[in-house]
């Protein structure tokens, strides 16, 4: 998992003019997010957005189909991150959009205090892996749900009807009860609702409906009201009890500074936090990938669940935190993490290409723009010239190198540019944090 952290200045000075050619052609879709935000909120905007285009294409090339990817953000381009994960991921593949409660109070005199973080959870496909995890009772729900009480423990009561009319045994009279006068029907409780000290009879499964009521009664798990309503389920507390993980995240409170999982990096997560996405959305075994590792929780959180785990920053401190932090739990056993001075080569891109492959890095540094014409084109129109042209000895050489429309470049000339220039003398320009499961 990652925070997509936004600082206030970026500029196009921070990113790789490279990236922002190779993103028009890559991934359209997502080329015009960065567009709409150039437009509505500055270059500043377009500039993050493109660094993370960038690393969320590698991101998606990489994330197996049973995978998921989680991507952290504060409100200032959750919006634009968004779509940008639609545009790369796919809408079809968008899951949650899961609010973590931060921190408990920021008073604003002119706007509502801010207190949330935001969590953009996509799939990598159909089969996406999901675990059904439960978050642990506080005593508030305790109290209030989990009311009633005998010689086994504490229970609440559910209902052992479902809304709607069914035809055969779930639609019929028990105990002279009948559900679809109330337009219900009969529903069981499933296995993983019944105690540990349940007793199967045998055919269990095979019974019908009623006949496994009148099994749930006799060993004392249904609840019979006093004034002659439903009969309802025991279900009983247990030190498994919980509720089914929702979209929004109240339960696991911020970093003290006292905390002893303080490290000193200011956009330190939860270690619970983390555990509680991974758990969710890997087996025991996965690869976990966090591209800006920072320090180690995602790791560390990976580790403790018997995940294999990858971690990528720019910072040596984090080596150091990883080897710190997982010795920590593992002891003199673990001997450190295997670390790269170097990021790894690719090896899928084969033979090295031509000088036109140099378009992508030429459309960001002149943004987008023909030198010729002064026009903004798609990136589908332009084409790679050579500003001193080969026939008057010009080379292959990046400086010597320019992208220009279609029409200027078949048009060009001694004539002056429409903007009073020569036509040679042209100038230019995964996840989970990202949580990546």
């Amino acid at each position: 998992m990652r925070r997509a952290a936004f600082k206030d200045a970026w500029t196009l000075d921070d990113v790789d003019v490279y990236e922002h050619g190779e993103l028009v052609d890559r991934n359209p879709a997502a080329y015009s997010v960065i567009e709409a935000a150039r437009l509505s909120h500055g270059k500043s905007m377009q500039s993050y957005c493109i660094m993370m285009a960038v690393r969320l294409l590698e991101m998606r090339r990489i994330l197996k189909p049973t995978g998921s990817i989680y991507l952290h953000c504060d409100p200032t381009a959750s919006a634009y991150l968004k779509l940008l994960m639609d545009g790369i991921f796919g809408s079809v593949n968008f899951r949650s959009e899961v609010v973590w409660k931060r921190t408990s109070s920021h008073n604003r005199a002119k706007r509502w205090g801010p207190v949330h973080d935001v969590i953009l959870y996509y799939a990598g496909g159909k089969e996406a892996t999901w675990n059904r995890v439960l978050q642990p009772l506080d005593r508030e729900y305790i109290d209030r749900f989990y009311r009633h009480e005998d010689d086994r423990g504490r229970y609440r009561v559910d209902n052992l009807t479902g809304p709607g009319l069914r035809d055969g045994d779930t639609g019929k009279p028990w105990h002279n009860i009948d559900p679809p006068g109330k337009g219900r029907h009969w529903e069981l409780p499933p296995d993983r609702a019944l105690p540990e000290w349940f007793f199967y009879p045998e055919g269990y499964s095979e019974m019908s409906s009623r006949q496994s009521l009148d099994v749930l009664d006799m060993q004392d798990l249904i609840y019979w009201p006093e004034r002659g309503s439903m009969p309802a389920f025991k279900r009983y507390l247990t030190p498994q009890s919980g509720v089914p993980i929702v979209d929004i995240v109240t339960d696991i409170q911020p970093l003290s500074s006292g905390s002893k999982e303080r490290t000193g990096f200011q956009a330190q997560k939860p270690l619970a936090l983390l555990t509680r996405i991974i758990e969710a959305s890997s087996k025991p075994g996965d690869m976990v990938l966090d591209p800006f590792c920072g320090c180690a929780t995602t790791l560390v959180a990976a580790d403790r669940l018997d995940r294999q785990w990858a971690g990528v920053d720019l910072s040596s401190v984090t080596i150091k935190l990883v080897d710190e932090r997982i010795r920590e739990d593992r002891g003199a056993i673990f001997k450190g993490a295997t670390t790269l001075d170097e990021p790894p080569q690719r090896s899928d891109l084969g033979k090295l290409p031509n000088y036109r492959t140099h378009a992508h890095r030429l459309f960001g540094e002149q943004e987008g723009k023909c030198p010729g014409c002064g026009e903004a084109h798609p990136f589908k129109f332009f084409e790679v010239d050579h500003i001193l042209p080969k026939a008057r000895h010009g080379t292959d050489h990046p400086d010597n190198l320019q992208l220009l429309c279609s029409h200027c470049n078949r048009s060009k000339g001694e004539r002056p540019w429409p903007n009073g220039k020569r036509r040679d003398a042209g100038e230019f320009c995964q996840v989970v944090f990202t949580a990546f499961v």
